[in-house]
């Protein structure tokens, strides 16, 4: 029997099997064996693992990476030639683009890679048409933009999602807090910080052995489900912020739109008109989480028109030198900032400060 045969048979498992107390913990290990047998699926033995493919992905450029999902012909070639400038296929037929089409855009200084990716169909999770290469280039991105046509949203919406979902990506989401490290020796132990109403012990060891572990220590730091000790345990999942572009607004009335905008993370844009670009791109900056930067060389005014965009997590002073020059830490004396993240302006800092959107900063050395 094939993977993809027992893929289906296991499918149909779950399908026909009644979700209660007494069925989660089969349910539970039904779903450790599908995510075991679609690893296996997407990352054949020998075959190269689950990448993009050879000449499907394209060089990483800029600060961050957007990429375009959606089913054909919903009008990603049209939003990425509109954004960007950057000739994208555009036709009446499905499948126009055919391989990753990338476009750069320059916004609030930060120099941002927009991909669009040809159309995925469903069943792109079990390996079906360039599906397993399209959501391998997703998985590289630092935002998703997915693209639905504005006529039928959240029927599609609910698809891409499990289609991208299938293959390790959790839009949205934060991992869960949840610690996991193996043992040579000494059983399970599990320790929990929180209630947990979704998982007991017995249930937790039995997934871990699914996975063939039988030494381990875990302890939840939240009440987790099987569906997230499970991503724990393939170790594989990439966690990425997702906007849902609502497109060809100019076919709806207003209060159609009206109700669109209740859809959580979502834009509505009409693509081919340039309708609410703006609103979309400011969505894009909120939800990538940049940050700009702006040097001070001593004596001189800050230089506003060139400013150092980096990701938002907790820059610090280091990453902002290091961003610069690696070897600027070695003669770090400290560093002089303006802005938002110090309570004087000016006001003199180390390299563990961390820095906030549009301060001003001056590094001085050791003399």
């Amino acid at each position: 029997m094939s993977t993809f045969d027992k893929i289906k048979e296991i499918e149909a498992e779950m399908a026909r099997t009644q979700k209660n107390k007494a069925t989660s913990a089969h349910l539970g290990l039904l779903k450790a064996k599908l995510a075991k047998l679609r690893r296996e699926l997407l990352e054949p033995k020998g075959g190269g693992g689950g990448g993009p493919g050879v000449g499907f992905d394209v060089r990483s450029t800029g600060v961050a990476r957007v990429g375009l999902v959606g089913w054909p012909s919903v009008g990603k070639s049209s939003l990425l030639s509109r954004i960007t400038g950057t000739h994208s296929e555009v036709g009446a037929y499905e499948f126009t683009t055919l391989t990753t089409v990338p476009g750069v855009i320059q916004y609030k200084g930060a120099k941002i890679q927009m991909l669009d990716l040809p159309g995925i169909i469903e069943g792109a999770k079990d390996g079906k048409g360039r599906g397993r290469q399209v959501i391998a280039v997703a998985r590289t991105c630092s935002l998703i933009f997915i693209v639905l046509d504005v006529l039928k949203p959240l029927v599609d919406k609910r698809v891409i999602e499990r289609e991208l979902e299938g293959f390790g990506i959790r839009l949205n989401k934060q991992p869960p807090n949840i610690y996991f490290k193996k043992k040579d020796k000494g059983g399970v132990n599990m320790t929990n910080s929180v209630p947990m109403t979704h998982m007991d012990q017995s249930f937790v060891k039995a997934i871990l052995s699914e996975y063939k572990i039988h030494n381990a220590d875990i302890h939840f730091k939240c009440d987790a489900t099987e569906d997230e000790l499970i991503d724990i345990l393939e170790g594989n999942r990439v966690y990425i912020p997702c906007v849902y572009v609502l497109n060809k607004i100019d076919q709806i009335s207003i209060q159609e739109l009206d109700i669109l905008y209740k859809i959580p993370h979502s834009v509505p844009i009409s693509a081919r008109n340039s309708w609410n670009f703006d609103d979309l791109l400011e969505m894009m900056w909120k939800y990538l989480d940049l940050i700009r930067l702006y040097t001070k060389p001593k004596g001189q005014l800050p230089d506003y028109g060139s400013p150092v965009v980096m990701r938002n997590k907790n820059c610090t002073v280091e990453d902002f030198c290091n961003n610069i020059h690696k070897g600027i830490l070695k003669n770090f004396k400290h560093a002089i900032v303006w802005g938002s993240s110090v309570k004087h302006n000016p006001q003199k800092v180390g390299k563990d400060h961390v820095l906030c959107d549009e301060d001003v900063i001056q590094i001085v050395k050791k003399i």
